[in-house]
């Protein structure tokens, strides 16, 4: 750890943030939090934490902040609500983003930040809660290259591995990939197990046998145990953070011309899996998209 990157400040206390946050007391970073529910941060609290009155105050006795929250309005909001970052914001100071949201309103933001003379890095993540608790989360950066060297010893408790895909908003658009990748890998598994147990086949044993095959995948053995045996509770992720990535994908598709067809068929199922009142639950409900009811 450097001298440079001993007070950290972490906004947003959720499922993932709640742990790297733990990660980071643990590698002996003093951390400042802010949380809109504070009591979130009681766990962290007793670990050593200081809670913040608001984000300006923890971004005036922070180095680095970081920000894990729902979506781009939730970053908008930090960023230009009153006491918001913006008013605390200084010189050499570096805002890293892992939520996961707009690329466009990601390079916007940079601007806003830069009048600051601070800088913006953007790093969501990938590898989910036991990621995140483990400190195995992979990491896709946009931003200044010597930057992103320096937050080294931030990032090392936290991944696995952090790559930079490019420049400001980049590390945003390699997530948006990451996630068509999953959600649609999510559905196929979905229709393959459900097709499974119609034949008649014992659909549970399914993930181990394409373990270490050309259809094995992280969310195959995640995913398919859970759908076998309809065990759908205490969720991880949901299936709206999966819908709300695929619209960010349709977003960029139409700002870049391109056409997405898988992903936009995907995101019309999970529209439907809404419909039916399961948007806040476990992608593996995604199954019952494709049970047939027995007679």
């Amino acid at each position: 750890m450097t001298e440079t990157l001993e007070r950290i400040g972490f906004i947003g206390l959720g499922l993932m943030g709640a742990p790297m946050c733990q990660r980071l007391l643990s590698h002996g970073f003093t951390l400042n939090v802010w949380n809109r529910t504070a009591s979130k941060a009681d766990a962290l609290l007793a670990a050593g934490a200081q809670l913040q009155p608001s984000p300006a105050e923890l971004v005036r006795t922070s180095q680095v902040i970081g920000l894990c929250v729902t979506d781009t309005d939730s970053v908008e909001a930090l960023l230009n609500q009153p006491e918001g970052l913006l008013a605390g914001l200084e010189k050499g100071q570096v805002i890293v983003d892992f939520s996961s949201i707009s690329p466009k309103a990601t390079r916007r933001f940079a601007e806003q930040v830069a009048l600051k003379g601070a800088e913006w890095v953007d790093a969501p993540v990938s590898g989910g809660v036991p990621g995140a608790e483990q400190g195995q989360l992979a990491i896709m950066c946009g931003g200044n290259q010597a930057t992103i060297e320096r937050l080294e010893p931030f990032f090392a408790p936290l991944a696995r591995q952090v790559t930079r895909v490019g420049e400001t908003g980049s590390g945003q658009v390699a997530k948006i990939g990451n996630q068509m990748l999953v959600s649609c890998n999510a559905l196929v598994i979905a229709e393959m197990l459900a097709l499974a147990e119609a034949a008649g086949i014992e659909a549970e044993q399914l993930p181990k046998a394409f373990a270490g095959g050309f259809a094995d995948s992280l969310p195959l053995q995640i995913l398919a145990p859970r759908m076998a045996v309809s065990e759908f509770s205490n969720p991880k992720w949901t299936v709206k953070t999966l819908l709300k990535d695929l619209q960010l994908a349709a977003d960029l598709a139409k700002e870049e011309n391109q056409s997405t067809p898988m992903s936009s068929l995907a995101a019309q199922l999970m529209r439907m899996q809404a419909a039916r009142g399961r948007l806040e639950e476990d992608p593996a409900t995604l199954v019952d998209l494709y049970r047939q009811e027995k007679p």
